[in-house]
């Protein structure tokens, strides 16, 4: 790394949940029924790794089709976003879509990586930092679920703007998707800001579900990871092997959902407290609700978010908008 690159990396802000966190929401969502696990817990390095691998797989959709919309409007996304946008990302994962946005836009201020999984956020921002010598980077390991702030040093950079693409969105129920919204609303005040956000749209069921379920079993092996990592962070004893990857539409929720069936009957410990699982059972990991350009315009406006445009792909597999939130009068 030159010295020029290594300068433009700040220290990495450290506000990972403790391992507390951890155990309390385990616990809560697997004394529910039905059974859950928090998704954000896929995202250890391994977990992290593997979703880099889905994010290149055929049958998921979303990522190439993403890239693409990016790659054909870049210029006209950047003449309505501005110059000089501090860009910040929540779940930043390797930055990779970050670059064509970066590329685009006319001197941006900075760029704030704000992922769950340290060491990839970490080595992501080393090497954005390679490309992008000129480019202050204030990397920030953190749960975007909790409330979230920019690092000191960059709150007064530029014009925010947040980018959430990957359609990280859909992960969130109606409650949990408004709140998030109301909080990133937040992280633009008081001096305003823009969203532009990923949604994957309503398609067919086989095509969602082969996005999910790919013929090469990535997506089965992401899903049991979440078991791996909290067996090593939790001390828990889940027989990883045991357990089946299903994915299905559930077209009356307009959602992908993502679970892991034990195949056998099985009691899991975790720190004191025993689960007993019968063969067949399951465990939700994952929703990924699907939207229309209207109905999502509709959720955001009632977080505070005005609905600027949007950008779809020639089969409207997916879309990205651009939302701002303004100045509050009296500010």
């Amino acid at each position: 790394m030159t010295r020029s690159a290594m300068n433009q990396v700040r220290p990495l802000h450290d506000l990972h949940p403790s391992p507390s966190d951890m155990l309390a929401e385990v616990i809560d969502g697997l004394s529910s029924h039905p059974r859950t696990l928090p998704c954000k817990y896929f995202y250890d390095a391994r977990g992290s790794a593997l979703f880099d691998q889905i994010c290149e797989l055929e049958e998921y959709y979303p990522t190439r089709t993403e890239l693409s919309i990016l790659k054909q409007h870049a210029a006209e996304i950047s003449q309505t976003i501005g110059p000089s946008a501090l860009v910040i990302e929540p779940g930043s994962g390797n930055s990779r879509k970050v670059r064509l946005l970066l590329d685009a836009l006319e001197s941006p201020a900075g760029y704030v990586p704000l992922d769950i999984s340290g060491e990839h956020l970490v080595e992501a921002a080393d090497k954005l930092a390679r490309d992008y010598t000129d480019l202050p980077i204030w990397p920030v390991c953190a749960d975007f679920n909790q409330s979230i702030a920019v690092p000191k040093e960059a709150s007064d950079a530029g014009q925010r703007l947040l980018f959430f693409p990957g359609s990280t969105i859909g992960n969130f129920g109606e409650q949990d998707r408004q709140a998030l919204l109301e909080r990133f609303a937040q992280l633009c005040r008081p001096g305003g800001g823009q969203l532009l956000i990923g949604i994957d749209l309503i398609k067919d069921t086989k095509r969602l579900e082969q996005a999910y379920d790919d013929k090469r079993g990535v997506t089965a092996a992401f899903n049991r990871n979440l078991l791996t990592h909290i067996n090593r962070a939790l001390d828990a004893n889940f027989a990883v092997d045991q357990f089946t990857h299903r994915a299905l539409f559930n077209r009356d929720h307009a959602r992908i959902e993502m679970h892991l069936v034990s195949e056998i009957d099985q009691t899991v410990d975790i720190r004191g407290q025993h689960f007993a699982f019968k063969a067949g059972e399951t465990i939700q990991t994952e929703n990924s609700y699907k939207f229309s350009v209207e109905s999502f315009a509709e959720n955001a406006s009632h977080a505070g978010w005005q609905f600027e445009r949007s950008w779809s792909d020639p089969e409207n597999l997916f879309s990205l908008m651009l939302f701002s939130v303004e100045r509050p009068q009296n500010s």
